[in-house]
Order: structure tokens, then C-alpha cells, then sequence
């Protein structure tokens, strides 16, 4: 199914049409399921939390909310930005300490490998993110489609509006500001 399907198919979908949301389901848990397999990926082998189950909740989130979608690729941003939440509920759930002794400052990359020992950085990033939100929206919105929506910078640069080149520079300030929160 091509993406402007899925977005007409979205379209009629807020539009009161249950039908078309029965039609997107299958391509629509596809690309949750590319999403989770992305995030799961980083985790380490044996994690509390599975890739079903993540799709599953992002799913609940987000058609139990009465949200407007603007296109497939917003869907999926929005479906990023949530897995991002429950990951992180996830992790504060398994009691993680604020910053500890010893533990040494990571980079934007290093920080979305989520480990089962539970690891705080997780809390520290979307933290971050947040403050990083209220200063520069669209930088935020970078690392959450790059990062954590698996996006390419192609994707990521035409949902935002703007050039790759211009992402490009936004993620090289996003990841300085991010490290420099962080640490």
C-alpha cells in the first residue's frame, strides 16, 4: 500500500470512517512493528519488555486518543514519540537512580541503546529531550523522528519541511545540546 493510501486512509479514519481504520491496520501495525523491531534491537536479549507488547500499547496510545494525523509520516512520528514514552515509563517503573558514582557521559547514539540492567541514562535523555522541546521544537522533533522514529534523513527532512542539509545541521546542534544537558 503507498503512503498517500495510508494517509487518505487515515484521512477518513478521523473522519468518523471505522472501515478505512479496519483497512490501515494491517500497514499501519506493519510500520509499528518496523518501529518497535528498531527499538528492540537495542535492547539487550532477554528485555522485560517485548516488542509486541510495545507495539500493542503504541497502538492503544494511539488510536484510543482522539489525535489528528496530518499524513503517514506524522502517524509514525507520533508512534515514535510515544514508543519513546513507554520506554522511558518503562524504565522509571524499574526503579532507576538519578544519576549514580561512575557513570560516565555517553553520546546522543550511545544513549538510545537501552540496556535491562536499567540503565538511568534513559531518564536523563528524555529529560533532556523535553528541555530541548521547549527550546527548539523542531530540534527535538529531529532526534525523535532520526533517533527514535527510525527514520533517514530524507523522511525526517521532508515531515519537518526543510532541506537535508538543513536537518543535518540540526541534528549536529541537536546532539551538542543534548550532550551538554546530559553531561
Amino acid at each position: 500500500m503507498t503512503k498517500e493510501r495510508i494517509t487518505q486512509l487515515l484521512t477518513r479514519w478521523q473522519a468518523g470512517d471505522s472501515e478505512a481504520l479496519e483497512e490501515a491496520v494491517p500497514f499501519l501495525h506493519a510500520e509499528l512493528k518496523r518501529l518497535a523491531a528498531y527499538f528492540m534491537t537495542k535492547e539487550r536479549a532477554g528485555h522485560t519488555l517485548q516488542s509486541t507488547a510495545l507495539v500493542n500499547e503504541a497502538y492503544m496510545r494511539l488510536v484510543d486518543v482522539d489525535l489528528e494525523f496530518e499524513n503517514r509520516t506524522h502517524f509514525i512520528a507520533l508512534a515514535a514519540k510515544i514508543m519513546r514514552r513507554i520506554l522511558v515509563d518503562h524504565a522509571r517503573e524499574k526503579g532507576r537512580q538519578k544519576r549514580g558514582d561512575g557513570i560516565k557521559p555517553i553520546s546522543l547514539d550511545e544513549s538510545i541503546v537501552l540496556s535491562e540492567s536499567g540503565d538511568p541514562r534513559l531518564v536523563d535523555l528524555d529529560e533532556a529531550l523535553n528541555k530541548l522541546e521547549t527550546f527548539d521544537a523542531r530540534l527535538a522533533r529531529t532526534v525523535e523522528f532520526v533517533f527514535f522514529g527510525g527514520m533517514t534523513t530524507q523522511e525526517a527532512a521532508d515531515a519537518l519541511g526543510v532541506s537535508r542539509v538543513t536537518l543535518n545541521k540540526d541534528m549536529n546542534l541537536a546532539k551538542a545540546w543534548l550532550h551538554n544537558e546530559i553531561t
